[in-house]
């Protein structure tokens, strides 16, 4: 008998026999190539690019596969370390940065970062404002270099990139005057926004509708006022995990950013990734299970509501209980993230050094707390993944 279902009762039998005795993390790779068939398919249906979100699978082995299954070298750096083992891992990968980084950050690359990548070539900065630009400007003019750069614009999002035209307008034009130091290469929209919005201002498809017409006024301005900039083929970012399937019909933008949507983490249990499976977990031993749980001072308060303690090796993780299903958070004890405490039904049979497993939120924090990755196909650990650090 067990405190699982099918699929985690294999899940613990196979981390196991591999020498689980600590908390681990665990990605399933029958259902991540899953789902990066949906999103490969998906983008080969509509026409679009693909660029990996490197900031959510920051896992060196894992940006090989997701890499190699969709046939794109496109990849998006949000950390400048990671950016530099970026450059060293795959070298002929094209790189938009997902954020606007300081200019002391590009002048920290420009000093560390090896060749053969190519970054005046092969790397698009991000730039959200007149000011930045010009920041980079003063940079790239000390420097003698040249800088690809990517405007960042805001359509609705409201987290920061180019709001107004007058705004573009000065940021195009001073790229016109320094050509010896900057290089337009197109505009990146992130539209997380129109799949969390409440349903009143409304629906996904609607709030879209309304962040590409504001990025098709944007393309518009700049081939029509500044054609001499416009590249052969320009870098038209757009999506995210939560929105890519939104974008079947979008033939404004070149490209659709995923990352977080090939792991599925609890944030994006949304409904345009019902047909992604969660990929991700922890896993981690049973240290103790008492017959009841005593506070101190008080009466056997769990005994009382008919649940018994289970402490956990480890705990606190961005992450919510998943299997046994009826394992809960026991929130009055306190929180540890040495010894974390759940309850479990009073006849549940979960022992001492059995696993019990939680589904993260997210992905780029989680991924980078637990040293290697466990990966696990066809009923077997076939890798340990390596992945970045800081």
């Amino acid at each position: 008998m067990t405190a699982h279902n099918d699929y985690f009762n294999t899940l613990q039998a196979v981390l196991l026999a591999d020498g689980v005795c600590a908390p681990t993390l665990v990605i399933d790779q029958d259902r991540l190539l899953h789902n990066l068939d949906l999103v490969r398919d998906f983008a080969k249906r509509s026409g679009h690019d693909l660029r990996v979100v490197e900031k959510s699978l920051p896992c060196p082995d894992l940006l090989s596969l997701v890499m190699q299954r969709w046939g794109s070298q496109r990849l998006m750096s949000f950390h400048l370390p990671f950016l530099l083992a970026d450059v060293k891992r795959f070298p002929t990968a094209d790189i938009l940065l997902g954020k606007p980084m300081p200019v002391a950050a590009v002048a920290q690359f420009y000093r560390d970062y090896q060749p053969p990548f190519d970054p005046a070539k092969q790397l698009h900065w991000l730039i959200d404002t007149p000011q930045r630009l010009q920041q980079y400007l003063n940079f790239a003019q000390l420097q003698k270099l040249t800088l690809q750069v990517c405007i960042e614009l805001d359509v609705g999002l409201h987290r920061g990139g180019v709001a107004d035209e007058a705004s573009l307008i000065e940021m195009l034009s001073c790229i016109r005057q320094h050509p010896q130091q900057l290089s337009f290469s197109g505009f990146m929209g992130y539209d997380a926004h129109v799949v969390k919005l409440p349903r009143i201002l409304g629906s996904a498809k609607q709030l879209l509708a309304k962040s590409m017409s504001i990025y098709q006024q944007r393309v518009q301005l700049a081939k029509q006022r500044f054609a001499d900039l416009w590249p052969v083929s320009p870098l038209l970012n757009t999506a995210g995990s939560p929105t890519y399937r939104l974008h079947e019909n979008n033939a404004l933008c070149t490209e659709l950013a995923v990352g977080s949507a090939l792991l599925k983490p609890i944030d994006f249990d949304v409904p345009t990734l019902t047909a992604h499976h969660p990929a991700l977990f922890i896993a981690t031993p049973v240290l103790k299970t008492p017959a009841a749980l005593r506070l101190p001072g008080l009466p056997d308060v769990a005994a009382i509501q008919g649940r018994r303690p289970v402490f956990i090796y480890g705990g606190q993780w961005l992450a919510d209980y998943v299997s046994p299903s009826d394992l809960k958070q026991w929130p009055i004890y306190g929180r540890s993230s040495n010894q974390d405490v759940a309850t479990v039904n009073r006849d549940s049979v979960l022992a001492v050094d059995d696993l019990v497993f939680l589904r993260p939120t997210q992905s780029e924090a989680v991924l980078l707390q637990f040293g290697a990755i466990r990966v696990v196909s066809a009923g077997r650990v076939v890798a340990h993944w390596s992945v970045y650090n800081d």
